[in-house]
C-alpha cells in the first residue's frame, strides 16, 4: 500500500505538478511575484475558485485511480481496473479537466497571453494523447468493459 501512495505523490509532482505549476510558473517569469503584490482583483478571487475547483477534481481522481483502480495517474503506472465511478460517471477525462481549469484559473489569474496559449496548447495534447494513446491502450486492457463505458460516458462533459 505505501508503494502505491509514493508512487502516486511522484507522479502527480512529475505530471500534473510540472504541467500546472513549474512550467506556468516558468512562463510567467518576473510576471508572477509582481502580480502577488498588488491587491487582488475580484476576477482574480473567481479564478482562484476556479483553480480550486480544478484541484479538486484532480486530487479526486488521483485518489480513485489509486484506491478502485489500484494504480496511478502516470501511463507509465496505469490503473490495475477501470474506474468508472465518481465523476468518472460523466466524464471520461475528469483528471484533465481537473487540469484544465487549474490553467485556466492561471491564465485568468495573472492575465496572461502566454498562459493562455500554453493552456490551448496543453488542451491539445490532452486531446491527442487521449484519442491516439490512452483510449487505445484502454481497449486493448479493459476490452468490452471498456467499450461499454465509451457508449454511456462522454468524452468530456
Amino acid at each position: 500500500m505505501w508503494s502505491l501512495v509514493f508512487r502516486n505523490i511522484l507522479f502527480t509532482i512529475l505530471q500534473p505538478g510540472v504541467v500546472g505549476a513549474l512550467l506556468p510558473y516558468r512562463i510567467l517569469n518576473n510576471q508572477f511575484s509582481e502580480t502577488l503584490k498588488h491587491t487582488l482583483r475580484s476576477f482574480q478571487y473567481v479564478s482562484i475558485f476556479i483553480f480550486a475547483v480544478g484541484i479538486v477534481i484532480l486530487f479526486y481522481c488521483i485518489g480513485l485511480f489509486a484506491v478502485k483502480g489500484k494504480g496511478t495517474l502516470s501511463p507509465v503506472d496505469p490503473t490495475k481496473k477501470l474506474v468508472v465511478t465518481g465523476l468518472y460517471k460523466f466524464s471520461r477525462n475528469p483528471m484533465y479537466i481537473g487540469g484544465m481549469l487549474m490553467l485556466i484559473g492561471e491564465a485568468i489569474f495573472f492575465s496572461s497571453v502566454s498562459l493562455w496559449i500554453y493552456t490551448a496548447i496543453v488542451f491539445v495534447a490532452f486531446y491527442l494523447f487521449i484519442v491516439f494513446h490512452e483510449e487505445p491502450r484502454l481497449k486493448r486492457e479493459f476490452g468490452a468493459e471498456y467499450e461499454k463505458y465509451l457508449k454511456e460516458v462522454r468524452r468530456w462533459l
